[in-house]
């Protein structure tokens, strides 16, 4: 699936998540060049036709949703035999993964959380629209700590098309309602019940079903209660488990009306939160506030108030603010000393300079110096590991005495995994690495048979290597099949102009052409050629040629002497001379019987001299 393209659009890039409908990428959307979610169908349900329909029309429906809670829906298509929807993609974590890492949330954490996925189905059931699978797996937190709920249309079109074709029960056990694990018709509030299991895990680091099998799991959905949440955690207030327990009955009647009632209730809960930490600051300050004049009524009742409440009473009172005030004065003294040194000291020393030091030698310099040392520890990739980065005070500054200087020391260059850049083009590849936290490095090019043009077929490092991060990564880049290979016929013998188009014919080019004087081939006949025969060659290369020409000669001459034989009547003589221009009639004329004659002849090259009788070859000879 990884680099498969969807109606030319979107370029699958990696998987990133799946479940028991859906497999999801992370793909590339070349239209707009944005970064996408691609969630495909499993195979096994786009035989189903019911199925299909359900899901596109539930899909279609989830589209139409706009909120900030619930992640866009950009695209649903169908490629091949491929149902797929297309969504925002989100930089982040699931609920669950911060669930694991946090155990318990903090209970403001948790009712924030609550409130912005309950508000995300509140837009949905006001569009008809029920989630069905509310788990903390389907609830995304961008880096900005934004809840984004995920996963509309797909779980409602699974349970209406499938439930009653199987008689099984799909959904996630630890979360579904009393009714879904019945195989019931399920509603807006079965939603509602599952947030309320996933309050409780927020709140107490625990689902409040679990089992060994999910059908044990699903039975005490329906026949157990659940322990109460403050059982688990004493910091969660009463009204917001009552909140909890009645989002979780088993009766859907007795739930919440609607989830709008239930965020009510949420919202009650946020409030007491924040009303309880005022009255927890007020009690420790008095916030800013616009107060009335006191009028000079008030000052004299006030100071009247104070002369009658005088005596051995107020004398008491002034010796506890006494003893606190000195208490107070000893707390900061001890305060002070542990922070910055001997206050009270007259010493003095002037701060070295330990940047760039290691950190052992800059801590007994600065010890030798009659200062205190404290260490924090930086990434930074200019500075080696376990040497000072920075310090505080500055170097050259004057301070006391066993003063405290902060030092930052180096962790050396963040580490971070090197991806698999391989079957993506260079574009994503640089945005993969971008994304890590790496550069692009040196990049080379080769032919690959198997291989799009323009596809990454080799990297260095190789994944999953540890790297520090902005360290360069190289790739090599596929240039495509490549030329392919040719075997060169042998040419020799064959006339130039046949060779010509035997050349374009094999997609090779004809290189440097070269005469030269043969008395064995005729002229413009190929007597050589450059590669060799049999050589293997690739698509466009040079081929060589030595073509024959005609060989310069001086001119022969010679005498042939002729005895015509005895016969009855004049007999007819013919002389024939044959050279390099060609064969030629020299003399012709009738003579008797017994005549005798020489004829001087010549020719050009290698000349050969007939005589024939009446058309009879009486005899032949070489110049």
């Amino acid at each position: 699936m990884i680099n498969k393209i969807l109606d030319d659009r979107y370029t699958i890039l990696e998987r990133i998540g799946g479940g028991g409908m859906a497999e999801v990428y992370r793909a590339h959307d070349k239209l707009l060049d944005r970064f996408v979610a691609v969630k495909m169908l499993r195979m096994q349900f786009t035989n189903d036709d019911e199925f299909v329909a359900r899901f596109r029309q539930e899909a279609q429906a989830a589209a139409k949703l706009s909120h900030a809670n619930i992640v866009n829906i950009y695209d649903v298509g169908r490629e091949g035999d491929f149902y797929y929807i297309t969504m925002e993609y989100i930089q982040g974590q699931t609920l669950k993964e911060f669930i694991n890492s946090k155990g318990k949330l903090p209970v403001d954490t948790a009712v924030r959380i609550a409130l912005e996925i309950a508000e995300a189905l509140e837009n949905a059931h006001q569009n008809n629209i029920v989630h069905c699978d509310i788990k903390p797996h389907n609830i995304l937190m961008t880096n900005a700590g934004r809840v984004k709920v995920t996963d509309f249309g797909i779980a409602r079109a699974v349970t209406s098309a499938t439930m009653t074709q199987t008689g099984t029960v799909l959904g996630s056990v630890h979360y579904f309602s009393p009714e879904q694990a019945k195989g019931s018709a399920v509603s807006t509030k079965s939603d509602i019940y599952s947030l309320g299991v996933v309050l409780y895990e927020m709140l107490t680091g625990k689902v409040p079903f679990d089992g060994e099998t999910p059908i044990s799991i699903a039975l005490k959905h329906i026949q157990e209660e659940p322990q109460p949440p403050r059982e688990l955690s004493d910091n969660i207030p009463s009204l917001l488990e009552a909140t909890i327990l009645k989002a979780m009955s088993k009766d859907p009647a007795a739930r919440f009306s609607d989830i709008s009632a239930m965020i009510a209730d949420l919202k009650l809960s946020a409030n007491y939160l924040r009303d309880d930490e005022t009255r927890r600051l007020s009690h420790e300050d008095f916030p800013t506030q616009v107060l009335p004049k006191i009028s000079e009524t008030a000052l004299k009742n006030k100071q009247t108030e104070v002369a009658f409440r005088g005596g051995p009473a107020q004398e008491k009172n002034k010796k506890l603010i006494w003893g606190s005030l000195l208490l107070l004065l000893l707390f900061s003294a001890i305060a002070s000393y542990f922070v910055f040194g001997k206050f009270w000291s007259l010493s003095e020393v002037v701060v070295p300079n330990v940047v760039g030091k290691q950190v052992e030698a800059a801590k007994s310099l600065l010890e030798t110096q009659k200062l205190k040392v404290s260490i924090s520890e930086a990434f930074n990739e200019q500075v080696p590991v376990g040497y000072v980065v920075s310090q505080t005070p500055e170097a050259g500054s004057t301070v006391k005495e066993q003063r405290t200087i902060n030092l930052v020391v180096s962790k050396g260059s963040e580490i971070t995994v090197v991806p698999d850049l391989r079957g993506l083009s260079r574009r994503d590849a640089e945005l993969q690495l971008k994304n890590a936290g790496l550069k692009l490095g040196r990049v080379d090019e080769q032919y690959a048979a198997d291989v799009p043009p323009n596809t990454v077929i080799g990297q260095n490092p190789r994944p999953p290597a540890n790297v520090n991060k902005n360290t360069p990564i190289d790739i090599i880049v596929s240039k495509g099949a490549g030329p392919k290979k040719i075997v060169l016929p042998d040419f020799r013998g064959t006339p130039q102009s046949t060779v010509n188009t035997q050349l374009e014919s094999l997609k090779l080019k004809l290189g440097k052409v070269t005469e030269e004087a043969s008395d064995k081939y005729p002229p413009g006949t190929i007597i050589n050629q450059n590669p060799a025969p049999s050589t293997e060659m690739t698509e466009g290369s040079a081929v060589d040629l030595v073509v024959a020409k005609n060989v310069p000669s001086a001119v022969k001459k010679g005498s042939i002497s002729v005895n015509v034989p005895e016969g009855s009547g004049r007999q007819n003589v013919q002389i024939v001379v044959t050279d390099a221009n060609g064969r030629r009639v020299v003399y012709e004329n009738t003579h008797r019987p017994g005549d005798h004659f020489s004829k001087q002849v010549d020719g050009v090259g290698q000349v050969r001299v007939q005589v024939y009788i009446n058309g009879n070859l009486l005899q032949e000879q070489t110049l």
